[in-house]
C-alpha cells in the first residue's frame, strides 16, 4: 500500500483522481486543499469516510505547513494537481496565478526535496512526484491534422498557460539538479461529473435547465480535445504507478470538436432527457465577443503513454458527455450549494450578465 499525496484534492481532477484510487487501488491518500472557490469538499462524500483517507487544508504555499505535513504522514509519493486553472479568471487576475502555480509549485518541490533527501534508501528510491500540468503549454495548433507531442516546444498564450508552463520548468530542474524523481503529464480539455460551472460544459448544462442564454465565445470554431475527467484518473494513477522517471507523457481523449458542436451536443442530449416545453434548447446560444490571445485549436497525440503503459481512453465523446449531463441532472443539490454569490459575480463580469 503506498500513501499518495494529492494536491488540489478537493478540485475537479484531483477528486476524481482520490474516487479512483480509494475505490480501485489499495493505496491511503493525504489530500491537501487550499479550498478555493473550486475546491469543494462534496466531491469526495463517497470516500471521505475511508480509513485510508485523511484530509489536510492547506495552501501549497506554505513551506513551513507542507514540511511538518510530509514528516508527519510520510508519504510514498506526490500527485500535484493544486492549480489555479481557469483561462478567463487568469486574464483579468493573473497575480494569483502566478502565485498558486508557480511559487506555489516551487514551495511543494522543495518541501518535497527535503523529505525525500531524508529517506532510507529503499524508499527513495521508491518515491515520485508526479506533476499534473495541461497542452495548453503548447500553445495554437495552426495545421488541421498537426497534434501537441511531449517534444512539441512551449508557446503558451495566457498568463494560466504561462504560469503552468513555469511549473512544467520548475518541475524538471528539480529533477536536473537535485535528482527529485519527477513525472509530468500534460491533458487536453477535461470533463465529467463535479466540475465547477465556470467551464464550458457545465455552464452550458446549468444555464439551459435554467432557460438562460449559453454563451459562446466568438463563432465557437475554437477546437478543444476531449478528455472524461475519470479517464483521466486512471491514467494518472498509471503514469505515478508505472511511469519512468523523468520522462513526460501527454494524455488525450481522441475527441477533438469545436466550442459550438460541444454546446450543440449538450443541447441536443437535453432536448431529449429533459425537454424544454418553450423551444429547443439550441434557441439560447448566445455568441458572445472571443477573449484575448484565444488559441484557436489543442489538440494531443497520446500514443506514447498507449505504447508503454497501456492506456487508452475508455469513454467516447458522446458516452462521457451524455453521463456528465445525467450527473448534473441527478445532483443538485451539489450544484446549488457550488453556485455561489462569488460565482454569480464572476458570470456577470465575464458574460456581461449573460451568464
Amino acid at each position: 500500500m503506498r500513501k499518495i499525496l494529492v494536491t488540489g484534492g478537493a478540485g475537479f481532477i484531483g477528486s476524481a483522481v482520490i474516487r479512483h484510487i480509494i475505490q480501485h487501488t489499495p493505496d491511503a491518500v493525504i489530500n491537501v486543499d487550499k479550498l478555493t472557490y473550486a475546491g469543494n469538499l462534496e466531491s469526495l462524500v463517497g470516500v471521505a469516510d475511508s480509513p485510508r483517507y485523511h484530509f489536510a487544508h492547506l495552501d501549497i504555499c506554505d513551506g513551513a505547513g507542507l514540511e511538518t505535513l510530509f514528516a508527519e504522514h510520510q508519504p510514498d509519493a506526490v500527485l500535484h494537481l493544486a492549480a489555479e486553472s481557469h483561462v478567463d479568471r487568469s486574464i483579468s487576475g493573473p497575480a494569483e496565478f502566478i502565485t498558486t502555480n508557480v511559487v506555489g509549485t516551487c514551495t511543494l518541490l522543495e518541501a518535497a526535496r527535503h523529505y525525500w533527501s531524508g529517506l532510507d534508501d529503499e524508499r527513495k528510491t521508491a518515491f515520485r512526484f508526479h506533476h499534473v500540468s495541461t497542452d495548453e503549454v503548447y500553445g495554437d495548433l495552426h495545421g488541421t491534422d498537426d497534434l501537441f507531442t511531449e517534444t512539441t516546444p512551449y508557446a503558451p498564450s495566457s498568463p494560466y498557460s504561462a504560469s503552468k508552463a513555469g511549473s512544467d520548468h520548475l518541475v524538471r530542474a528539480w529533477h536536473r539538479t537535485y535528482g527529485l524523481p519527477v513525472l509530468i503529464t500534460n491533458c487536453s480539455n477535461n470533463y465529467g461529473p463535479c466540475q465547477f460551472p465556470e467551464k464550458l460544459i457545465p455552464l452550458v448544462i446549468l444555464n439551459a435547465l435554467e432557460g438562460k442564454p449559453l454563451p459562446v465565445y466568438g463563432k465557437g470554431d475554437q477546437v478543444r480535445d476531449w478528455l472524461y475527467v475519470e479517464d483521466h484518473a486512471k491514467a494518472l494513477y498509471t503514469v505515478l504507478t508505472q511511469g519512468q522517471i523523468g520522462d513526460t507523457w501527454n494524455i488525450g481523449g481522441h475527441n477533438e470538436k469545436t466550442n459550438l458542436e460541444v454546446v450543440n451536443s449538450i443541447c441536443s442530449i437535453l432536448d431529449e432527457l429533459v425537454p424544454s416545453p418553450l423551444a429547443p434548447y439550441r434557441s439560447l446560444i448566445t455568441h458572445v465577443i472571443d477573449r484575448p490571445g484565444h488559441d484557436r485549436r489543442y489538440a494531443i497525440d497520446a500514443g506514447k503513454i498507449e505504447r508503454e503503459l497501456g492506456w487508452t481512453p475508455q469513454e467516447t465523446f458522446e458516452s462521457g458527455l451524455r453521463k456528465t449531463v445525467q450527473w448534473y441532472l441527478a445532483n443538485p443539490r451539489w450544484v446549488s450549494h457550488v453556485k455561489s454569490g462569488e460565482y454569480r459575480q464572476w458570470l456577470a463580469q465575464h458574460y456581461g450578465g449573460q451568464g
